[in-house]
C-alpha cells in the first residue's frame, strides 16, 4: 500500500509539471523503476516496445492490454504504473510523457546489460 501512494505521488507530480518534480521522475524514478523491471525479469527491447505501444494508443490502452511484458511479475508492475499514470495524465500530452519516461526506463535497463550489472538474461 505504501509503496502505491509513493508511486502515485511520483507520477502525479512528475507528469503534472514541470521542473524538480519532472526530473525527479525521469531520474530516479527511471531508475528506481529499471532496477525494478530488471529484478522481475523485464529487457529493454520490451520496455521500449510498451513505450511505441503507450505513444500510439494511450496510456488507458496499453494498460488494458492482456500481455503489456513478458513475464507475470513485470506485467503486473507496469500495469499498476500505467493505470496510475492514467489518472493523473488522461491527455495525449500525458501519454507523450509517459511514453518517453518508459524510453528512459528502457535506456537504463539497456546500461545495466551493458555494463554487465543486470539480472536479466540478455537474450
Amino acid at each position: 500500500m505504501a509503496r502505491s501512494a509513493q508511486r502515485l505521488g511520483l507520477l502525479r507530480y512528475g507528469l503534472g509539471g514541470n521542473g524538480p518534480r519532472r526530473s525527479a521522475l525521469f531520474g530516479d524514478g527511471a531508475v528506481a523503476a529499471a532496477i525494478t523491471l530488471d529484478r522481475q525479469g523485464a529487457l529493454p527491447r520490451s520496455v521500449a516496445f510498451l513505450a511505441k505501444v503507450v505513444r500510439s494508443g494511450g496510456i488507458r490502452y496499453a494498460a488494458d492490454l492482456d500481455e503489456l511484458l513478458p513475464g507475470e511479475a513485470a506485467a503486473r508492475t507496469v500495469r499498476g504504473w500505467l493505470t496510475d499514470a492514467a489518472n493523473v495524465a488522461p491527455d495525449v500530452a500525458g501519454d507523450d510523457t509517459v511514453a518517453r519516461w518508459l524510453d528512459a526506463v528502457a535506456a537504463v535497463l539497456e546500461l545495466r546489460h551493458e555494463a554487465g550489472t543486470a539480472i536479466a538474461p540478455t537474450w
